[in-house]
């Protein structure tokens, strides 16, 4: 099934700059970067994975998947999943496509603590003209060069299983 990279980005924007009320905001308890980017991410899938520990799926801020709202769960999830929901592979910044998702390492290490969705790429994909959206720190449209991060990753999301 193909994912839906224009209702990802729709559901960005419209929710970059507040918050959707079906999900519980997490900004008070760790951040809600991650949070974020699943709901938009789930808004261009339509599919969540119910496996307990290792699925994608929010019903409540206490029966969610590990991989909803962490950073490191989220990309073992998408860069992993064989069954239902989004899948996809970590690439190069030269196959940013909107609808994508960028995590961030800071502090010159690889532990990556900040998840952004893709929402604009220039021709030529790369951090001048890559604009991303986030929570937490509320952003939309922000020139991936403008962060001071010291590694990335690209999850190129490829397609959605269904159930």
């Amino acid at each position: 099934m193909e994912y839906n990279r224009f209702a990802a980005v729709q559901y960005a924007r419209r929710w970059a700059f507040r918050r959707n009320p079906i999900y519980y905001n997490f900004d008070e308890i760790g951040g809600d970067c991650t949070n974020y980017v699943s709901q938009a991410v789930y808004a261009g899938a339509g599919v969540m994975n119910f496996t307990p520990d290792f699925g994608w799926y929010y019903i409540s801020p206490e029966l969610r998947a590990p991989a909803w709202t962490s950073v490191q769960y989220f990309y073992n999830f998408m860069t992993t999943n064989e069954g239902p929901g989004p899948f996809g592979h970590e690439a190069e910044l030269s196959e940013a496509r909107p609808g994508d998702v960028i995590q961030f390492a800071y502090n010159g290490n690889d532990f990556f603590s900040h998840t952004l969705m893709v929402v604009s790429v220039g021709r030529v994909p790369m951090p001048q003209n890559i604009l991303l959206a986030a929570h937490t720190r509320d952003v939309y449209r922000r020139r991936m060069s403008t962060y001071s991060y010291t590694n990335a990753r690209l999850i190129h999301i490829d397609g959605v299983r269904e159930p």
